[in-house]
This record gives structure tokens, sequence and C-alpha cells, in this order.
């Protein structure tokens, strides 16, 4: 009997004894701080093309456009009551024309001969916001100058995308010569210049870059929104 006993008991005292010495899994220890050793550097490339995408697909480009437009609208009612021989002078890339479609395209770089291309299709939509301000102006007989930095040979798209927009009543289209060596602020600058010689007041310059309205022959002038690129 007391052999019975023994041998029944032998297997829960060892499944006892067993349990005993197995031990619940332990947690990891956090691994020690590795130092890491870093260098300033610009802002990330890949990171400011995703911001700029964001910027755009927000709204904040177009609203941020239409406030400027809104302004000049208002600016060039009020002025047009006073009378005179008046004008006023438009850039036309993300001005009047927006290339934004293109840019995309190109994840925001520039190829020459791409970018050539896209000006000879002539498929620049109107940036509707300021449609409303060349409108303006003809309503109240002030003159329209463009002043590009487009080169001469751009002419023939460049026309053509601003009637099929329904932006060519002009009384002036100046591009910067192909062998022009100078910054465009210095081209723009003259033909403003000019257009003032001839009897004109400028009362609006309006551009996206500082060197469409820097130097000048302006009584106003309205800058657009433009992250995308610089022109000197």
């Amino acid at each position: 009997m007391l052999k019975r006993l023994l041998a029944l008991a032998t297997p829960f005292a060892l499944a006892l004894f067993l349990t005993g010495c197995i031990q619940p899994p332990q947690p990891t220890p956090p691994a020690a701080a590795t130092e890491r050793v870093t260098v300033a550097e610009p802002p990330n490339l890949f990171l400011l093309k995703q911001e700029l995408k964001a910027y755009v697909d927000r709204g904040d480009y177009d609203a941020g456009i239409a406030s400027v437009a809104t302004q000049a609208k208002a600016w060039i009612e009020q002025r047009a009551r006073q009378g005179g021989k008046l004008a006023i002078v438009l850039d036309i890339d993300e001005t009047v024309l927006s290339n934004l479609r293109h840019m995309r395209e190109m994840d925001f770089g520039y190829v020459p001969a791409l970018w050539d291309q896209w000006v000879a299709d002539a498929d620049g939509p109107a940036i509707e916001s300021m449609r409303t301000v060349y409108e303006t102006a003809r309503t109240h007989d002030v003159a329209i100058f463009y002043l590009t930095g487009r080169k001469t040979t751009d002419a023939p798209g460049t026309e053509k995308n601003l009637r099929d927009a329904r932006l060519a009543d002009y009384a002036g289209l100046h591009f910067k010569p192909n062998d022009f060596g100078g910054p465009t602020q210095a081209f723009k600058t003259a033909m403003r210049q000019k257009i003032t010689a001839d009897g004109y007041t400028i009362i609006a310059n309006i551009g996206d870059q500082h060197s469409d309205l820097d130097g000048g022959y302006a009584e106003r002038t309205f800058k657009l929104p433009n992250p995308f690129y610089v022109t000197k």
C-alpha cells in the first residue's frame, strides 16, 4: 500500500518541484543610450516640398493671392476716380498665369528645356482672383502693361496663353531680351521708367517677386505670395 502511495505521489511532487523552478519571464532592461553626433544642417528638402504641397492643398496659397488681389482692386477703383492717364503694371508668371501644375510635375525642380516647352504649349491657367484685378483696371479705363522675365523667344506661347486666358487687352507686353545680361529688377525698373516717360501714371505695380516691385516708378506695389522660387 505504501509503495502504491509513493508511486502516485512521485509525479505530483515532481510537477510541484518543476513548477517552483520555472520563473516568469523578466522584462528586458532598456538598452544603454547611444551618443549621437550631429552637425548643423539646413531644413530637409523632402520635408520642405511636403510643406509646400500642404500649403497649396489647404488653400492657403490661393487665399493669400486673393487677399492681395482684393486690396489691389480696391486701390485701383479708388485711384481711378481721380482721373488721368493711368496704368497698372503686372508680372505674368505666378501673377496672372499659374505654372503650379508644371512645377508639381517637375517636383519643384527646373529643367530649362521642359520649361520652354511648357511656355510654348500655352497651358498656364489664369489666376482667377488676379483676373478680377485685370478686369477692374479695364473697366475703369486703366491701361495694362505686362513686364515679364520671360525671354523674347517666349513671345508666341505667352501671347497665345494670355489670349486663351482672356487677359489680352493690354497696352504693352515687354519681354526681357534674350541677350539681357543684367538682373530682372534692372530690366523692369527701366521699363516702368519708360512707361512713365510716355505720360502714364503707374498707380499699381503687382508681382510675386521683390524684383518685380523694387526700383520705383509706381504709386503702390502689391506683393503676391510665391514660396516656390526666387527671381533676381
